[in-house]
């Protein structure tokens, strides 16, 4: 059975789907780029901020569920330049810790709302 998980302290959904769904032991975060809740806009900087607030909203949908970020086991990373992948890594590297999910990291043409970076998650419930 499929358990919509959805938080305030996250962004709303721009679309039709939700912020996570939870099968089984397993959460499926949906993209999350770096809109800060409490203002609906982007966070100000470049990717290192944005990714700091990308990697807080999937923290937030992860704690709505009872989990945190050493519960994730796969991320898949979105970038619109591949020549910021130091710099993301650089922040990405502050919200995890060893043993690391498995993670993909790609370069888009274009991102939601001309967004950087968005990153999606899996996490297990067990750890």
């Amino acid at each position: 059975m499929k358990k919509v998980i959805s938080t305030t302290k996250a962004p709303a959904a721009i679309g039709p789907y939700s912020q996570a769904i939870k099968v089984g032991n397993l959460v499926y975060t949906s993209g999350q780029i770096p809109i800060d809740p409490a203002t609906g806009s982007f966070v100000e900087g470049g990717i290192k901020e944005q990714t700091r607030q990308s990697l807080t909203n999937v923290q937030a949908i992860l704690q709505e569920a009872g989990l945190t970020m050493a519960n994730v086991v796969k991320t898949t990373v979105f970038m619109a330049d591949m020549a910021d992948f130091a710099d993301m890594n650089t922040v990405y590297a502050e919200f995890f810790s060893e043993p690391y999910p498995a993670r993909s990291a790609v370069a888009v043409k274009t991102l939601p709302k001309g967004a950087l970076v968005e990153i999606e998650v899996v996490a297990n419930d067990v750890i």
